[in-house]
């Protein structure tokens, strides 16, 4: 598989990790440190707690981590929590509505993590 292959797998656009990378060979480096980020571990114990500064740095980080990267839907949903959780914002979802948000963002970054996982395993 190539990175390029892997980019459409997970739905990523290749084309922005390229133009914020500038080199294929940081994104190969780069994707491959998303799967052992503790991202995911990360978001399921703030999603657990449900706590407010938690979910904030969590999905702050994925959101930044997924623009980086060029996974737009990854980094869309994580925005979307960011906002929600941003100390002093105003909050707009119900708790179970957050937790429906946050439980989707969770399923996308661990099918994300599984396709790399597949990609690394095939270098």
């Amino acid at each position: 598989m190539t990175l390029q292959e892997l980019y459409r797998s997970i739905d990523g656009s290749y084309d922005q990790a390229l133009r914020v990378m500038k080199a294929e060979k940081l994104i190969g480096r780069h994707i491959l440190k998303l799967a052992g980020s503790g991202l995911s571990d990360m978001l399921a114990q703030a999603a657990s707690s449900m706590d407010p500064s938690a979910i904030f740095e969590s999905t702050h980080a994925i959101k930044g981590v997924g623009a980086n990267l060029g996974l737009v839907r990854l980094s869309e949903q994580a925005s979307e929590l960011a906002d929600e959780f941003r100390p002093g914002a105003s909050r707009q979802f119900s708790d179970s509505e957050a937790a429906e948000k946050l439980a989707a963002l969770s399923e996308l970054l661990g099918s994300t993590v599984e396709g790399i996982r597949r990609y690394e395993a095939e270098l």
